[in-house]
C-alpha cells in the first residue's frame, strides 16, 4: 500500500513536470514566430550602412560677423520746463505725438507779462521825452555859453543830464525786451523734434521755472543710437575701422534673431575699457525711419566688421565638438566615413568658414552625426529622410488588414 501511494506521487510530478514545459512552449511560440518574422522581413541590420545627409564644402567670401546685445538709446532726450511762473492754461500736444522742433505744447496765463511789458513801454516814453528837453536845453546853453552868458560849469551840468537820461532809456529798452522774453517763454515750445511721453502736468496747476519734473519729456527717435558691447581683444580692428573710409555696416535683430528692425552705422567708441567685464561700449546711428526701434530697447547687435575671401565654407551644423576639439565627418570615396580635426574661422549665420583641416569640395556629414563612428559605411543622402505613416488598413508587418470576405 506504502509502495503503491509512492508511485502514484511519482507519476503526479512527472505529469506536472510535462505539463510545465509544454505551457512553456507554448507561451514562448507566438515571441519565437514574430522574431523570426522579423528577421525574415528584411530591415536595415545593424550592420549596414547609416543614412546621412552631407554637402560639399565650397569656396567663396564670408563676412566676419560681430555679435552682441545692445540697447536703443534716444540721441537726445529733453525735458520741457517752463521758464516762467505762471497758470497753465492749454496744453497743445498729445500723449505719444511726433513733434517738430518749434511747435506749441503749451501756454501759460500771459497776462502778467503783457502787464510788464506795457510798464516798461509807459516808462520808456516818459524817459524819452526827458531825454529831448534835456538835449534842447543842452544846446540853449551851449549858445548862451558862446555869448558869454552862462558859466561852463552849467553846460557840463546839462550834459550830464542827457547822458543820465540817455542811460535810463537804454535800461527801458532792457525792460521792454525783457518783458518781451517773458511773454514769449509763456508760449512753450519743442525744442527738438521726437515722440512726446506721458503728459506730467495738467491744465489749472500753477507751474514754477524750478520745477524738478517739468512739464514731458521728448525723446529724439529719427536717427536713433544703438549702444553695445565687444570683447576689447576686437578693439583694435574697430578702431582701424572706424578710422578708415568705409563705414562699418551695423544691423538690429530681434529678440530671436529671425527679423531685422533696422540698418546703420557705427559712429563711435567709448574711451576705456570696462575692468570688470573685458569689454568696450559702441554706438551705433540708425535712421529708424519706421520707428521700429524704441527707447530702451534690448536688441541683438551684428556688426560686419571685415570680409574674409576665397574661405572654406560648410554648413554650421556639419561642425561637432568633441574631446579632441572642433571635428567633422568627411565621406571618402567608399562610402565611409572619416573624422577630421578642424580650425573654425568666423561664423555667418548657417556658414562655417573652416581655416584648416579641410579642402573644398570634400563631402561633410551635416545631419546623422550622432549615429556615426570612424571608418562606419553610410548612405548619403540629399535632405533629412522623412517619416510617413502607413497607408490605412496596414499592419505593422506590411499585409493589409483581411475583410470580412477574407479579401
Amino acid at each position: 500500500m506504502k509502495r503503491t501511494r509512492i508511485l502514484i506521487g511519482v507519476v503526479l510530478v512527472a505529469a506536472l513536470a510535462v505539463g510545465g514545459y509544454y505551457y512553456w512552449q507554448w507561451r514562448m511560440a507566438p515571441s519565437s514566430v514574430a522574431a523570426a518574422g522579423a528577421t525574415k522581413g528584411g530591415g536595415r541590420g545593424p550592420g549596414g550602412p547609416t543614412p546621412v545627409v552631407a554637402a560639399p564644402a565650397t569656396q567663396g567670401d564670408i563676412d566676419i560677423i560681430v555679435n552682441g546685445l545692445g540697447t536703443v538709446t534716444p540721441l537726445r532726450t529733453v525735458t520741457v520746463r517752463t521758464r516762467v511762473d505762471g497758470e497753465l492754461l492749454r496744453v497743445q500736444f498729445q500723449e505719444g505725438q511726433l513733434v517738430t522742433e518749434g511747435e506749441l505744447l503749451a501756454e501759460i496765463d500771459p497776462r502778467a507779462f503783457q502787464v510788464q511789458l506795457a510798464q516798461a513801454e509807459g516808462q520808456l516814453a516818459r524817459d524819452r521825452a526827458l531825454l529831448e528837453n534835456a538835449r534842447l536845453d543842452l544846446e540853449r546853453y551851449r549858445t548862451l555859453f558862446k555869448q558869454d552868458s552862462i558859466a561852463k560849469q552849467q553846460v557840463d551840468t546839462q550834459a550830464s543830464l542827457v547822458r543820465q537820461y540817455e542811460g535810463a532809456v537804454a535800461v527801458d529798452r532792457s525792460q521792454i525786451d525783457n518783458a518781451k522774453l517773458q511773454l514769449a517763454y509763456s508760449r512753450v515750445t519743442a525744442p527738438i523734434s521726437g515722440r512726446i511721453g506721458l503728459r506730467l502736468v495738467d491744465p489749472g496747476n500753477i507751474v514754477h521755472a524750478g520745477d524738478q519734473n517739468g512739464l514731458v519729456v521728448i525723446t529724439q527717435l529719427q536717427p536713433v543710437a544703438l549702444v553695445y558691447t565687444v570683447p576689447q581683444d576686437l578693439l583694435p580692428q574697430v578702431m582701424k575701422r572706424l578710422q578708415g573710409a568705409e563705414p562699418v555696416a551695423v544691423e538690429a535683430w530681434d529678440r530671436d534673431q529671425k527679423a531685422k528692425l533696422a540698418d546703420g552705422i557705427l559712429a563711435s567708441a567709448d574711451n576705456q575699457v570696462d575692468p570688470q567685464t573685458g569689454t568696450v561700449k559702441l554706438k551705433a546711428q540708425l535712421p529708424n525711419d519706421d520707428g521700429a526701434l524704441f527707447p530702451n530697447q534690448f536688441v541683438n547687435v551684428r556688426m560686419k566688421l571685415d570680409t574674409l575671401r576665397g574661405a572654406v565654407i560648410v554648413p554650421s551644423p556639419a561642425v561637432q565638438r568633441g574631446a579632441q576639439g572642433m571635428f567633422v565627418y568627411v565621406v571618402r570615396p567608399d562610402n565611409t566615413v572619416l573624422l577630421r580635426n578642424v580650425k573654425l574661422g568666423p561664423l555667418d549665420g548657417q556658414r562655417q568658414a573652416i581655416a584648416d583641416g579641410l579642402a573644398a569640395g570634400e563631402l561633410v556629414v551635416t545631419d546623422g552625426t550622432d549615429r556615426l563612428r570612424p571608418g562606419a559605411p553610410v548612405e548619403v543622402a540629399s535632405a533629412r529622410p522623412e517619416i510617413k505613416p502607413p497607408a490605412p488598413g496596414t499592419y505593422k508587418g506590411g499585409g493589409r488588414r483581411k475583410g470580412k470576405d477574407g479579401g
